[in-house]
């Protein structure tokens, strides 16, 4: 699973790339004209995230940037879909973790 996001399933896609000389219509020219074509990939933001899972355990997960940004993750563990709250995995004592934890119960 090469540069896929598991929870939006954005992947790499095509497209092409135009190149273009001469001035447009509506600036006062004669129009554009296409002078070449070549393809070209589209890639998604892929980050690497840190999530708790209910066993307690973490794990690292590569998901787009705009499942990050709605703030939920819903991913399948153990056969079923569950919804985790993305928190910054506290750094420093256990103590603090705890207080992560209880903040979001998963």
């Amino acid at each position: 699973m090469g540069r896929e996001c598991p929870v939006s399933g954005k992947k790499t896609s095509f497209g092409n790339h135009k190149t273009e000389r001469g001035k447009a219509k509506y600036l006062g020219g004669v129009g554009k004209k296409t002078t070449g074509v070549s393809r070209r990939t589209f890639k998604p933001n892929l980050q690497r995230i840190h999530i708790w899972l209910p066993n307690g355990t973490t794990r690292y997960v590569r998901v787009a940037t705009s499942v990050i940004r709605s703030g939920q993750l819903t991913l399948e563990v153990d056969g079923k879909l569950q919804t985790f709250p993305l928190i910054k995995a506290a750094k420093g004592s256990a103590a603090a973790r705890e207080r992560l934890k209880s903040l979001y119960p998963i």
